[in-house]
Formats: C-alpha cells, sequence, structure tokens
C-alpha cells in the first residue's frame, strides 16, 4: 500500500549468502532423502502387486479417512523470562537454522502528526544505519560472514525485528541485533539515502488507479487523521531527525514492550538461558498502549476521483464488526459465500463467470481487534460496464439479506475453513506468529481449539441476520476510480443513477508529494 514509502523492510547485502549456505544445506538433505527413498522402492516393489488389488475400480469409490488435527495449545510453547518478558519456543531440528522475532508494540500510531514515517524511517535505520561501534559497511559485512539476515520493520500497530540465521552463528547474531535496538548509530549518510528513496517512491503514488482507491477508501473509512489513513509527505520525512529516530527507537525497543518467539534447531534450556544474558542489563521500559479508534462518522454515498484510464476500478464497502462480536464466525460465513471464497463464491460467479465483467470481483471481512474493521466488495470493469456491475453486486448484497443460502453453499463454505485449518500451523514460525499476535491481543485461549465447532454451527439463519446487520446499502459507501463521464453513462442495462439517484461526489486527484488537493 502507498501509504508505506518508508515502511519496508531493508534488502541487506548478505541474502545471496544465506541463501547460498541454505541451498547447499537443502542440497546434502535431499541427496540424503532421495537415497533413502530409492531404497525404500525396491524395498516395496515385492509387495507393489499386494497394493494394486487394494486399488479401488473408480475414484468416486475411494473413501478417505477423516481428517485428525488437533491444534496446538499456545501454553505448550510459552515461556516467561525472570524479568517478565514472554517467550515461544518451537524447537525443531529438520535444518540447523534459527528464527527469531522480536515483537514490539506500538507503530504508525505513535507518530506525531507532522512526522508521518517515522516509525518506517526508524526501522530502515536501525537495520541500515549502523551501531555505535559499527559503521554501516562493517555491520554489513560482519552478517555477511555470518550468513545472517536482520530485518526490522515497523508498520501500523507492531513493530518487529527478526534474525534468520545458521545455528552455530546464533550467538554472534543475536548480540549484533541486540547492539542495533539499543545502540543505533542512524548514520547521516545512509538517511539521505532512505529518504531519497522514499520521495522517489513517492512520485509514483497517482501511477495506479488501484493505489488512488486505496488510500481515498482508507481516509474515508477512518478519517484523514487516523494513523490507517495517514500518508507520509515530503515535508514530514524530511522533518524527520536523528533525534527524532533515537527517542522512537528507545520509547519502543525495551524488555518491557516485547514478546519473542524462536523456532529452529536449538535446545528450549540453553536458548532461556541465552535469551536471559541477552535482556540482563536492558531497562525494562513500559509497554505502549493500544491505537486508537478512528474519531470519524462514517459516511455513505458515492465518490469518484477522475482517472483516464480504460478500467474503473471500485470498491463498495463499510466499517464491520469487532474480532470478539458474537456474530464474528457467522460474518466469516456470509462473506465466504458473498465473495470470500473465490469461484464458489456469489459475486465472483455473477460479476465474472455468467456476465464476463471483471477479471477479478469479490470480497473480504475484516474483523477489527481495537476498533471495527472493514467489509468491502471489489472490482475492475470497464468504464461503461462499471454501473452494472455494481447494480449485480448489490442485487446480491439484497439477496443474501432476505433468502437463505443453500445447504450446499453452506456446507462449501465451512468445509473450505474447516479443512483449510491446520495450514494455519504448518511451519512453526506461522504458529508462533499466531501465539504472538494472541497474546498481545488477549484472545481466549481455547480459540483456537473451538474454533472448528464454532465454524460448525453457524446456520443460514445466522448468516441472513448478520447479512441484514452488515450489509445495509444505505450505510454503504461506493469508491470509483476512472472515466467518470463513461461510467456516469453505463450502458443499457445500468446507469450510474439507478445507483447514486444521480448524486455523487468528485474526490480531486492528491499532489503524490504533499497529499493535498490537485487544482
Amino acid at each position: 500500500m502507498i501509504r508505506h514509502v518508508i515502511r519496508h523492510e531493508s534488502q541487506p547485502r548478505n541474502e545471496r549468502v544465506h541463501a547460498t549456505l541454505l541451498a547447499t544445506t537443502k542440497h546434502t538433505l535431499m541427496t540424503h532423502l532421495i537415497t533413502t527413498l530409492s531404497l525404500t522402492l525396491l524395498t516395496g516393489l515385492s509387495s507393489a502387486h499386494a497394493i494394486a488389488q487394494d486399488i479401488p475400480a473408480r475414484p468416486e469409490t475411494i473413501v478417505f479417512q477423516p481428517l485428525v488435527f488437533n491444534a496446538p495449545k499456545a501454553s505448550d510453547f510459552r515461556h516467561v523470562l525472570s524479568n517478565g518478558v514472554v517467550v515461544f519456543l518451537a524447537p525443531t531440528r529438520e535444518l540447523p537454522l534459527i528464527d527469531l522475532t522480536m515483537s514490539f508494540k506500538g507503530g504508525d500510531y505513535l507518530e506525531p502528526a507532522d512526522k508521518v514515517g517515522l516509525a518506517g524511517l526508524t526501522g530502515t535505520m536501525l537495520r541500515t544505519g549502523g551501531t555505535e561501534s559499527l559503521a554501516p559497511t562493517e555491520l554489513d559485512e560482519k552478517l555477511d560472514f555470518l550468513a545472517t539476515q536482520i530485518s526490522i520493520r515497523s508498520r501500523g500497530a507492531n513493530t518487529s525485528a527478526s534474525i534468520d540465521c545458521l545455528s552455530a552463528n546464533f550467538d554472534e547474531s543475536l548480540t549484533l541485533l541486540i547492539d542495533m535496538l539499543r545502540r543505533p548509530r542512524f548514520d547521516a549518510g545512509k538517511q539521505k539515502i532512505a529518504v531519497d528513496a522514499a520521495l522517489e517512491s513517492m512520485k509514483q503514488r497517482n501511477d495506479e488507479a488501484d493505489s488512488i482507491l486505496s488510500r481515498e477508501w482508507a481516509m474515508h473509512l477512518y478519517g484523514v487523521d487516523h494513523f490507517e489513513a495517514r500518508e507520509p509527505t515530503e515535508a514530514s520525512i524530511r522533518a524527520i531527525t536523528k533525534e527524532d529516530m533515537v527517542a522512537f527507537a528507545s520509547r519502543v525497543f525495551n524488555p518491557g514492550n516485547t514478546i519473542v518467539s524462536v523456532s529452529g534447531d536449538f535446545d528450549s534450556t540453553e536458548m532461556l538461558a541465552k535469551l536471559e544474558r541477552a535482556f540482563a542489563n536492558w531497562p525494562l521500559g513500559t509497554r505502549m498502549e493500544n491505537p486508537p479508534a478512528p474519531p470519524s462518522t462514517f459516511a455513505p454515498g458515492v465518490f469518484h476521483v477522475e482517472k483516464e484510464i480504460p478500467q474503473g476500478n471500485v470498491i463498495i464497502g463499510t466499517r464491520s464488526l469487532m474480532r470478539d462480536d458474537p456474530d464474528f464466525f457467522a460474518s466469516l460465513m456470509m462473506n465466504e459465500i458473498l465473495g470470500g471464497g473465490g469461484f464458489t463464491s456469489r459475486i465472483t460467479k455473477t460479476v465474472r463467470s455468467d456476465e464476463g465483467l471483471a477479471y477479478s470481483a469479490g470480497s473480504r471481512l475484516n474483523a477489527g481487534v481495537y476498533y471495527p474493521g472493514e467489509f468491502r466488495a471489489a472490482f475492475q470493469s470497464k468504464n461503461a460496464t462499471v454501473p452494472l456491475a455494481i447494480k449485480l453486486i448489490e442485487n446480491e448484497f439484497a439477496k443474501i439479506r432476505a433468502e437463505d443460502v443453500s445447504a450446499e453453499e453452506l456446507a462449501v463454505a465451512k468445509n473450505s475453513f474447516i479443512e483449510t485449518f491446520p495450514r494455519s500451523f504448518e511451519s512453526k514460525p506461522a504458529m508462533l506468529g499466531i501465539f504472538v499476535d494472541d497474546e498481545w491481543t488477549g484472545r481466549d485461549a481455547a480459540y483456537w481449539q473451538s474454533y472448528r465447532d464454532n465454524i460448525t454451527k453457524v446456520s443460514a439463519a445466522d448468516i441472513k441476520r448478520v447479512a441484514n446487520r452488515l450489509l445495509d446499502p444505505k450505510q454503504m459507501a461506493i469508491f470509483v476510480v476512472g472515466d467518470w463521464d463513461t461510467i456516469s453513462v453505463g450502458n443499457a442495462r445500468a446507469t450510474m443513477a439507478e445507483v447514486n439517484n444521480d448524486s455523487a461526489t468528485q474526490l480531486p486527484l492528491r499532489d503524490p508529494m504533499t497529499m493535498q488537493p490537485m487544482p
């Protein structure tokens, strides 16, 4: 998203070295695996005839055993250091590698209004700007030699610092990360490079219609002054000083404001001892406050930004609900059937498959943790067919509010969530990432154990009720970027007058460097 033009992970020079070592390790393991499989194959040839006799005559007669998967419990991986820092550990001996992530609370919402971009620039400079004892080039050379990748990212409500390294080099890699967080140099030369790159990226903000649409939608959804919608400008980036970054880093990066997760090739007892030593002399600090809720009221209506392009880009949406809302699971099923389920969903079938109006058409629903999230349907279509596509989507809104979904639709939606559920935990880093998020946000400890049961309980009546709650057209806003003269006229089957009663607000295109409306 364009608002993160400087909120990017730096690209360290050691990536190719790290990739080469990792590839070598994987090649050795694959060679061993191929040899083992070859021996197994030769051994099994004698029983091939017996196995062939058990194969059903036709595919539809195959009987699959029920999938048995028990969701892991965070408590089985959770530890607490002597200073109170929560640590999640998941040792595995698959590869001689270790992944460590320190998650810190705080990000864009802590930026002063006149220095938007501070969080992202601080993260970039912590990685590229050197330490008190190591110049930027010296730090890069050390990481190259160790084949260690260190990433520091700041976005939205959280900031993270991570290590991806060989297990043999973990101790020195961890020492370097702690040094970067506690004693950053913020090299002036590197800051100029980062600022110049951010400004160059800003110039491209209006190149793509999707970027314009996402930006204007966020400003409308959250309010122009909310951190979810604010955009860094040339002035705000240039205003950031070394002192600003020092203050931000010292406020956010402290043991009292972090949760640590580690996966890979290590012994848990030894890892906890290493982390104890790493945090031993680091002042505890304080935990950051929660992000603020949007102060503005969401306003329905039709809004458009003029851009001479052959296709109109459209969002139809509104605010949704909170993550812990009793209707959360029913809303997931509703969105899956309506437009979130790909080719099995109604919006995709109607707008793309049946009418051929768009290559991509669907919907998504995000439930917020600290304030309500969003529901949106979106598509891109030829300018002249934008009104028809909007009309068809609004018809789907009306249908799901008026009629029960079919038993087949409900079964497909439920199975989609239930059968893909284990994939959320298919890797150790992904699993620990879930546990860290839940720790930060205070999610019910039994949430994942009861997840599939809560999906199963959703009824057609629940979906109809939630659709009537969330999909009221009178409470929705329609945002369009495209050639409005062509879009408004539409075609013989639909015009924008049928959608908005000839009432639409034109939004000016914003200057990419100032975010102020252009004449």
